[in-house]
Formats: C-alpha cells, structure tokens, sequence
C-alpha cells in the first residue's frame, strides 16, 4: 500500500511540473537545478552499499528528462543529459571502482581517439572542430562510460524495476508539456511528414524515441510491478496516453523501437515464469494489445487516417513512397562510400556531415551510428562494432538472468540505427543490459517438530 502510494504521488508531482513547465519554461531551469542537486545529495550521503543503484536512479531520471529540458532549453547545455550520465558514471567509478572483466569497454573508448586525430587534419576551415567532435562522439563515450560502470555490477531486479521507474516519471512529466502545447491535433496534420508542432515543437525523431522508451518502461510496469488492479489500469491509461503521443509525431521509428523492445520482455518474461503466472501473463497481454489497438483507432480517427498512410509509408495523397528509410539508406550508402575510400582509419569524426556541406550545400546528420563508425573511423569502427555485440552477448552467455537483457540490447541497435546517438537513451539502456541481475530468495518456512 505504502509504494501505490508513493508511485501515485510521485506520478502526480510530474504531471503537475509538466503543467508548470507549461505554463512558464524558466521553471524548466529551476528543475534542472533541483534535480541535479537532489541525485547529487542522494549519491554522496547514502550508504556505500547502495551507492551504484543510486547513481543508476540519477542516470535513468536524466536520461528521461533529457529531451524535455532541450525542448524548454532547462538545461545548461543541449547536451546535458549525455554529460550528466558520463559525470555520474564516473562517480561512481570512484566510489565503486569497476570490473577488471570489462575491460573491452576501455579498448573501445580508446579506439575512438584515432578519429580525432585524423578529423584535425580533414575537417574543413569553416568547420567548429570543437563542438562538431563533441556532437558526434559525446554519445559514444557515454556508451563506453556508463558501459564500464555498469558491467557486472549487482543489482537485484526489484532495484532495476525502480531505476526503470524513475526514468518514466520525467518522460510522463514531458508526455504533459506535449499535451498542453498541442491540445488540438487536426489543426496541426496538413501531410503524413513528421510533426514538430504535435511533438513539443522540438524534433520529432528524438520526442519519438523518449515516448516510445516510455511505452516501454510502462509495460514492463504493468507486467511485473502492478500488484494491485487500480495500478494496473492507471499503468495501462498512462501506457496509452504516452502512446498516443508518440505515434502523433509521425516519426516512426521510436515506436516501432517500442514494440521490438516489449516483444522481447515479454517473451524472457513469459519465459522464465512458472505456469501459474504464465496464464496471468498470457491474460494480461490480450489486455495490453486490446489496450493499444484502441488507442490506434483513436489515435487513427484524430488525424483523418492519415497515420495509417504514415505507417503504410504512403503519402497523404495515397502514393506509396519511393523510399521507406527517408533519406536515411541514402546517408548510410554515403557514408559507407567514405570507408571505401579511407579503409583503414575512416574521414575523421564529423568529416562524412562536412563533405556533404562541401558538396551539396547541406549537411544532414548521419541517422545511423553503425554507418557512420563505418565511414568515420574505418577499420577501427568495425572492430568497434564487434565489441559492442558480442561483449554483451559473452556477458549474456555466463549469467542469464536478466530478462531485460535483449529488450534493452535490441533497443540501443534499433535506435542507434535510426537516430544515431543523438540522446543518451540508447547509450544507458545499453549499459543496462550488462547488469548483473539478482534475485531475492523467498523466505522458507519450516514446521517446528513438536
């Protein structure tokens, strides 16, 4: 009773700094600050113990937030929510040290180096090698740092489940913003392109990713942390608004990210269950998928059909679509034309986005991490790459109780393959994944004899 309460309060704090943030986006700088300062006080004054689940809680709250401080401009830099996850890892390396068995992250953190070095020489006159370096290798290192903290620490699941909960709460505090800036949707929807008016006014490719990690997080918590039935319809009401607005920014792929991310919770989680709570489970998703097919009609209805068109990859005249990937196969053939021609160390970080200024006027960010390691890094991005998969799946094969493992390790590869690693999210979750899940014992109790 005493956590329903405590979960419904704090659901109702972020609804209410979503209105606040609303009403007034300074606020948006206040919180910032508050919530910096409040993990903070938490990471340096809680027992040793506990330290590492305390500093994931302070890394998943920003990473939740991370999109709505950008879109209020709250925090004090745009990439902020990297930053925070990189300075709270490495807190937590020095209270907690790290494991000598993860060492493959530090042979990938240091493979990124060479490519510094060759943009300097590659980078045109015009280009701020400073800020274009940091933009595309701030969400590699947060990946190698929070990788190594994170690698074979213990946690038990009743501790990720929290961490995963904390890292919702702000992304229901964001859901309320979109809410209030955009009450209105059918005066927004003029074609089946992405919306920025139904996203926050911010970019829709990132607002997606944040509310479909979002829907997510908040199956996970109707499945194994609603214990009670009012809790399970509120997760469900909260799964669906969050979904609502996510398919209404017309951006693909942090949905279809959601999906590929639940099926396979669901599956280890239906897995490992005994056959009593298998029959619960199987009840429980045909309440879920009834839940989500409403809110696509819904959703269907409040746009004209033209949703549909979107997800059909049609245009709102009916026309299918010449190109599925918007643009984004172009990119990665583009880029991967640049590690033909430097095969060995790549163009250099940020050198595949100035070519295309220099040659066609434009630059468009690369949508594709696995491309762009490819074009920018060369060989060296390859060898990066196998680390990347096969660290995780060597970790898997030693300790397989983590039923998050492939839900998280499947969200990190669909999203970095189609936003890149614009947003911290992929970089933590994939740290997620290398936890070394604990769980607790249930007491036996054992009949005197008399």
């Amino acid at each position: 009773m005493k956590y329903n309460l405590t979960y419904i309060s704090l659901i109702g704090l972020h609804i209410v700094i979503g209105f606040l943030i609303y009403l007034n986006k300074d606020i948006a700088k206040i919180y910032f600050i508050v919530a910096v300062a409040f993990f903070l006080f938490r990471i340096i004054n809680i027992q040793t113990e506990l330290k590492t689940y305390e500093i994931l809680k302070a890394c998943a709250y920003f990473v939740g937030a991370e999109v709505l401080f950008r879109m209020t401009r709250g925090a004090i830099s745009y990439e902020a929510g990297k930053y925070l996850v990189i300075f709270f890892a490495l807190l937590g390396m020095i209270y907690k040290g790290i494991s000598g068995k993860g060492y493959s992250y530090f042979i990938y953190l240091m493979l990124l180096v060479p490519s510094i070095f060759v943009a300097s020489t590659t980078l045109s006159f015009d280009a701020n090698f400073r800020t274009n370096i940091a933009f595309v290798l701030s969400g590699p290192v947060c990946l190698g740092i929070a990788a190594l903290f994170c690698y074979d620490k213990k946690v038990t699941i009743k501790q990720l489940n929290n961490v995963l909960l904390l890292m919702v709460l702000p992304i229901i505090a964001n859901t309320t913003y979109i809410f209030f800036y955009t009450p209105s949707i059918k005066d927004t929807i003029a074609n089946t392109s992405s919306n920025f008016a139904a996203s926050g006014g911010f970019g829709p490719n990132q607002v997606s990713i944040t509310l479909g990690l979002g829907m997510f997080v908040m199956v996970t918590l109707f499945f194994s942390q609603s214990n009670s039935l009012k809790l399970k319809i509120l997760n469900l009401l909260i799964l669906a608004v969050i979904s609502y607005r996510a398919v209404l920014t017309f951006s693909r792929g942090g949905v279809i990210t959601a999906i590929l991310t639940i099926l396979a919770f669901l599956f280890f989680y239906y897995k490992g269950s005994s056959v009593i709570k298998k029959n619960s489970i199987l009840t429980q998703f045909i309440v879920l998928f009834g839940c989500l097919l409403i809110t696509w009609a819904f959703t269907s209805s409040q746009t004209d059909g033209y949703i549909d068109l979107r997800y059909a990859n049609k245009d709102h005249f009916g026309n299918s679509k010449d190109d599925v990937t918007t643009g984004r196969g172009d990119l990665f053939l583009y880029e991967l034309k640049g590690f033909i021609s430097n095969p060995f160390f790549g163009v250099g970080s940020s050198r595949a986005k100035d070519q295309r200024i220099e040659l066609e006027g434009q630059g468009n960010i690369s949508h594709s991490e696995i491309g762009r390691l490819f074009g920018e890094h060369g060989i060296l991005g390859i060898v990066i790459l196998l680390i990347l998969i096969f660290k995780p799946l060597f970790f898997r094969s030693l300790n397989k109780k983590n039923y998050y493992f492939y839900a998280f390790l499947g969200f990190w590869f669909a999203t970095v393959n189609h936003a890149s690693m614009r947003i911290a999210a992929p970089s933590f979750i994939y740290a997620l994944a290398l936890l070394n899940v604990t769980y607790e014992k249930r007491p036996i109790h054992r009949k005197q004899i008399k």
